[in-house]
């Protein structure tokens, strides 16, 4: 009777031990799988550092040979010189200055010289130095962005506003949506970029710029001879208002209504009435003065930012230096002719 109550202890050993027992092989299993994985990668890197080392006096006579003919072919190319103007267009003439930046590289690629060289009044011997112009947005900062992408917002609806982002706002949009440009020219000579000004000023021009130019000063003369009317009624108030201030000493209430300008003369309000008028002559003056300044700074088609500096810089990147390229396209090469060496056997002797 003293051996029955033993039993359940001695069954419930052995479930703990066939439990240990799973579980041991489960951890054998992990770490014969995370074993296996780092085996196979050790045995990937090796096997891609086997060919290396084999042929490593292959690869470096390979790649020393190519670097040097790269810096040859460095030291025997012409130099390309460049230089940039920085240009802010009005009237929407920047659409005219695009197209015409893609029409100057059309005639350098079809070697029309003689055209460049009407545009830009210079020699053919000249023009065919320069190799290519490219435009792009021009510098900004990122509040720049930020009061552009408010302004978007305010054209749209609170559905639609709703719905576009700041990060989608920047990622499209297109060259057209800056309001200053740079433009960059390539050239054989370094020299020859301030030649090219006078050119480039003369893309802006298009019938459309033009026709916007004389609307906008047509509305400027416009609301002008609006304002300068509005000033010979505020004088006349003024001189109404003196007599007013006359008769005030004569009569105990005294009333005048003025309906064209929403204003009224009594002599309980004779003070306010000064200033009211003083206030609408200050505001007409200042409508006018925007408008005189508005046309002075927007008196042509683009203003110069930065001009072009007198002689260009020479800087190449790193992806058109043959010092790199060919080096690289070297080792590619001998990549490629190894892994041939290898495939083609493989596919040869390869049975389903």
């Amino acid at each position: 009777m003293s051996s029955q109550p033993q039993q359940p202890n001695t069954n419930d050993e052995v479930d703990l031990i066939q439990l240990f027992k799973i579980i041991g092989k489960g951890f054998n299993r992990i770490f014969n799988f995370i074993g296996s994985i780092v085996k196979s990668l050790f045995s990937i890197i090796i096997y891609a550092l086997k060919p290396f080392v084999i042929y490593f006096k292959i690869i470096i006579i390979s790649l020393v040979v190519a670097g040097i003919l790269g810096y040859t072919l460095d030291m025997i190319k012409p130099k390309i010189y460049s230089s940039r103007i920085l240009v802010k267009p009005y009237f929407d003439s920047k659409y005219q200055l695009v197209s015409t930046i893609n029409y100057y590289n059309a005639l350098i690629a079809d070697e029309n010289y003689q055209s460049l060289s009407n545009i830009f009044e210079l020699s053919e011997t000249e023009v065919q130095k320069i190799t290519g112009f490219e435009i792009n947005m021009g510098p900004e900062t990122e509040n720049e962005r930020i009061i552009e992408f408010n302004d978007f917002l305010k054209g749209l609806d609170s559905t639609r506003a709703s719905s576009i982002t700041y990060e989608d706002f920047v990622e499209n949009r297109s060259i057209y949506s800056g309001n200053l440009f740079e433009i960059e020219v390539f050239s054989l000579q370094k020299n020859i970029f301030s030649k090219l000004e006078n050119g480039i000023g003369n893309s802006f021009t298009n019938k459309y710029s033009e026709k916007k130019m004389k609307k906008r000063d047509s509305l400027i003369a416009i609301q002008k001879e609006t304002l300068e009317l509005q000033l010979e009624e505020v004088g006349a108030l003024q001189e109404v208002y003196i007599r007013v201030l006359e008769e005030e000493s004569k009569s105990t209430s005294t009333e005048i209504n003025l309906g064209g300008e929403g204003l009224s003369l009594n002599k309980d309000k004779t003070q306010t009435k000064e200033f009211e008028l003083l206030n609408k002559e200050i505001q007409l003056r200042n409508e006018l003065k925007s408008l005189d300044e508005k046309k002075v700074e927007e008196d042509v088609f683009f203003d110069v930012i930065a001009s072009f500096q007198e002689v260009g810089t020479s800087e190449v990147e790193w992806y058109k230096r043959f010092t790199i390229v060919l080096p690289v396209l070297a080792f590619i090469l001998l990549c490629l002719v190894y892994l041939t060496r290898k495939a083609v056997p493989f596919i040869k002797n390869y049975e389903a």
